[in-house]
């Protein structure tokens, strides 16, 4: 096992109408500005119930932060931040919400220009200070509600921010706020809490058997409770399952002291980022056929997958690779998500734009070992397509 430190001071309030306990979370003199996405959260009372619950605080709110929220709307937010004298920051949706509140929160009090903030790659940004900020899960997916990371849309890609001051003081996570959801959404953050956990355990072995037994532990339980909630969306035990199962995902704990890949999500964002396609949409489709191309030197890991997770114990160690790598594409369409980048209409010839869009962002030495070139990635791409 790698050496690592670990410290998550996020306050987790889990289950059933907690919303009124608001009052007793958010410091009492605080200036609030909540944020959310667009009316579903109006339209289905959970906003209603947030703004009860702030009490008799000075409330501001702030509207349309879009799917991979741009840095451009965020930006309007900083400027009430900054004309309000906003000193609490209350993120109410899904994770593009929450990713953009956390951006608003390092930029607001920064003294520079804020697109700098969104150079520093996977290194924490160089700040001192932080607006305070929470938030109230609406959509079980991303785990930023218990991380200190966010992902900000801006016309030179999708890039990450990073910052120990951006962890959410608490978050409410309470699984009826998420019963009306569609079920694409749903769909969508299995697939990414999936694809978060791979990404961090099937990578190469370093003997961290607590981590690989939780990863294994959340891979399984979205393998059960994904059907079950998507089926059956009033299920609370289900979707309580699953929305601590996206929680634990990338909250920290089973990545520690273990070796990360991401390139998955990196070919992924720019696939989001050229067609448009949803998140979790674009790992569907590249997760399977890196493996594909990849599975030399994945093997001992994608073995211990196929073991642990599918059961397979039998064949030969490349067909049980092959029937993890199936295996796994069957339970991204099984919950309703396509897993070919010509099921999206997207043309072979694309192909170079992802390509050179990856060249551009500097996404050039992917993976755990940082030996996945672009040709690589191409491989991965052309596989990935029909």
């Amino acid at each position: 096992m790698m050496n690592f430190n670990y410290h998550n001071p996020t306050h987790i309030v889990f289950g059933k109408d907690r919303l009124h306990e608001l009052n007793q979370l958010v410091p009492e003199s605080a200036k609030v500005l909540v944020l959310y996405g667009g009316g579903s959260v109006r339209r289905n009372g959970t906003l209603e119930k947030v703004l009860t619950g702030l009490g008799n605080r000075k409330v501001v709110e702030f509207d349309g932060i879009e799917p991979n929220p741009q840095f451009n709307t965020l930006m309007k937010a900083v400027e009430i931040v900054r004309s309000e004298n906003i000193d609490f920051l209350l993120a109410v949706g899904g994770g593009s919400v929450m990713d953009g509140t956390k951006f608003i929160a390092a930029a607001a009090p920064y003294q520079g220009n804020a697109t700098d903030l969104l150079k520093h790659g996977f290194e924490w940004l160089p700040i001192d200070s932080a607006v305070p900020l929470a938030t109230v899960a609406t959509l079980p997916a991303t785990g930023s509600e218990m991380n200190m990371g966010a992902v900000i849309s801006h016309e030179s890609g999708k890039l990450p921010v990073m910052s120990p001051l951006l962890y959410p003081q608490f978050s409410i996570l309470d699984p009826t706020l998420t019963f009306s959801l569609p079920s694409v959404q749903v769909a969508n953050g299995v697939i990414d809490a999936f694809v978060h956990v791979l990404e961090q355990y099937v990578t190469y072995p370093v003997d961290a058997q607590v981590q690989d037994r939780m990863a294994e532990g959340i891979l399984k339980t979205l393998i059960e409770v994904g059907p079950v909630t998507l089926a059956e969306p009033e299920n609370y035990d289900a979707r309580a399952n699953l929305m601590w199962s996206a929680t634990s995902a990338l909250n920290g704990y089973i990545g520690v002291g273990v070796p990360h890949d991401w390139s998955t999500h990196m070919i992924g964002h720019e696939l989001t980022d050229l067609f448009g396609m949803d998140h979790a949409q674009s790992l569907a489709i590249i997760q399977p056929s890196l493996w594909k191309i990849r599975k030399a030197k994945k093997q001992e890991k994608l073995l211990q997958y196929a073991e642990r997770v599918w059961n397979i114990s039998e064949g030969t160690e490349d067909e049980r690779v092959d029937q993890a790598i199936d295996m796994t594409r069957a339970f991204f369409e099984s919950l309703g998500v396509k897993t070919r980048l010509s099921q999206y209409g997207i043309e072979p010839g694309e192909v170079d734009r992802v390509i050179h869009a990856l060249q551009e962002h500097g996404m050039t030495a992917l993976s755990e070992t940082g030996d996945m070139d672009l040709t690589i990635s191409r491989q991965i791409l052309v596989d990935a397509y029909a």
